[in-house]
């Protein structure tokens, strides 16, 4: 069972020619809804892979709550552990530039009502594994890293997005996922030694015990976990956007440890399915089918 203890939103994306500059007003080519937040992105994700899901979260009483719980239905992830809150549902707005870059500003809406009590509702066993990310309350975040140790399940935290308050939960993580970026922002916060990434990689994996990841867009991603280097390509794809690439990488990597693959077989499935993922627009209606998934795998030898 892959559990997501997660942000629940929906999306409103608008399409432009470029991305704005500071204080710059730019003429969109297209406005669109989708379904979205980190949290929900990795469980559709984890549910395309074909993994069994529980989604912890929260979303509001408003016309946004049914539309950004759609795919999640659709796909058969268990929802019983969603509840509803008097906030409004979180809103990712989106904006998409002709080279698939964007930028994304949130408003958290009911995923600031996902609590610490709310962790009990994951009913996690040993064996699950447990996804979290920084878009719902960091001592959420922290107890449920908590509840997963002690219950035997392994723990995935995607530090996206960057939060400085959320060092110390780096090191309660089973495995850490964060882009290129996050990584060297939370390097310095710990103090890593190293003179580049892969030593500084190594020094985490050293002190903590734990695995670190690394997702490097286009170029696949690294992994360092104690006595151990991981590197995993991706494919060579034309981004149609880049939105929820990465909790497409991080569902598909859950779902594949979930069913026993050992991490280089995770990464490498995650890797794939992440770039696929950027082939079409928006978050959720771009993550890929196990099946794509695997063929795309099998095209690349």
């Amino acid at each position: 069972m892959v559990i997501v203890i997660g942000s629940i939103n929906l999306d409103l994306i608008t399409t432009v020619d470029r991305l704005p500059h500071a204080g710059e007003t730019v003429s969109g080519d297209r406005f669109s809804t989708a379904p979205g937040g980190k949290g929900a992105n990795q469980a559709l994700a984890a549910a395309r892979a074909g993994s069994e899901v529980r989604m912890i979260g929260s979303v509001g009483s408003d016309a946004f709550a049914e539309e950004a719980l759609t795919l999640l239905r659709a796909g058969g992830v268990d929802l019983s552990g969603v509840h509803v809150s008097h906030a409004a549902t979180g809103v990712a707005l989106i904006l998409v530039g002709a080279d698939g870059e964007n930028m994304i500003a949130i408003a958290p809406g009911a995923n600031a009502a996902v609590l610490p009590g709310d962790v009990g509702k994951a009913m996690m066993e040993k064996g699950d594994v447990v996804l979290l990310q920084h878009e719902i309350p960091i001592s959420t975040v922290e107890a449920a890293l908590r509840a997963a140790r002690k219950a035997g399940a392994v723990s995935i935290l995607n530090t996206a997005p960057f939060r400085a308050d959320a060092v110390s939960l780096l090191t309660e993580a089973d495995i850490v996922v964060a882009n290129e970026t996050e990584f060297e922002n939370y390097a310095g916060a710990l103090g890593l030694t190293g003179a580049d990434r892969v030593g500084k990689m190594r020094s985490f994996a050293g002190t903590t015990g734990r695995t670190i990841v690394v997702t490097l867009g286009g170029e696949g991603a690294v992994a360092a976990s104690p006595g151990a280097e991981l590197s995993v390509p991706s494919i060579p794809i034309t981004p149609v956007d880049t939105v929820g690439a990465g909790d497409t990488f991080c569902g598909y990597l859950g779902a594949g440890l979930a069913e026993g693959a050992g991490l280089n077989a995770a990464l490498k499935l995650a890797a794939v399915a992440g770039a696929l993922a950027c082939l079409k627009p928006g978050a959720q209606p771009a993550i890929p089918l196990r099946s794509d998934v695997l063929e795309a795998l099998k095209a690349a030898g």
